[in-house]
């Protein structure tokens, strides 16, 4: 199977036939498949990540990788982070923020120009965001807070930035910075429903804290 899958380009659709010694042999998988049955699959290739660039780009000295040219790098890079999103769609977060790391590591290599730095930086962005989600995700808060302080250098603006900043200082019971970070986020999307729900969440928090104090 895995020979053929490789003969198959996105969208293809294939039927490939095992005889028993390749497939399910003399006793079969029963009760859906009989003893010694020649068996038919149909596989359709819906989509694919190829990770050969990738995987020879790392294989390079770092020397040799700030060699490369600039798009190459940024190739390699959104290899990784689309691997590392398909990692996070299956839950596996440290599998997931280790992929993001690796792109991170790559993008800050190589002397840029201005105008190189702007790409840069915008490969950069989404893979800060996602480590700080992904900090969330393993209740990290600090480690949230550093990454998507890191994103909001790039763009100060950034409405998930903003967030995803105000969800780590909620964790961590700075509710002030947590409220300064919402509402900027809030300012640049007004009507965003997680925003205003963790507004909601934060000034629940907030008056649960002073019931306590008194």
């Amino acid at each position: 199977m895995e020979v053929g899958l490789l003969t198959m380009k996105k969208g293809e659709l294939s039927r490939f036939v095992f005889t028993p010694d390749y497939a399910y042999g003399k006793k079969g998988c029963p009760p859906l498949i009989p003893p010694s049955a020649t068996v038919i699959f149909e596989v359709e290739v819906l989509d694919f990540m190829d990770s050969a660039e990738s995987d020879a780009f790392f294989e390079l000295t770092a020397e040799q990788q700030a060699a490369c040219p600039l798009q190459k790098v940024l190739k390699v890079a959104d290899t990784e982070r689309r691997f590392g999103n398909y990692l996070y769609r299956k839950s596996l977060f440290d599998d997931a923020k280790d992929r993001y790391k690796k792109a991170l590591s790559i993008l800050g290599l190589r002397p840029s120009s201005e105008a190189e730095q702007c790409q840069i930086n915008a490969s950069k962005l989404p893979l800060l965001l996602n480590l700080s989600l992904i900090y969330l995700k393993l209740k990290r808060p600090t480690q949230a807070l550093k990454y998507g302080e890191k994103a909001l250098e790039i763009d100060q603006r950034n409405a998930k930035a903003l967030f995803r900043c105000g969800q780590a200082c909620l964790c961590m019971t700075e509710y002030e910075k947590a409220r300064d970070f919402l509402v900027r986020a809030q300012r640049v999307q007004p009507f965003n429903h997680d925003i205003n729900n963790e507004l909601k969440k934060l000034a629940s928090a907030e008056g649960f804290s002073r019931c306590g104090d008194s």
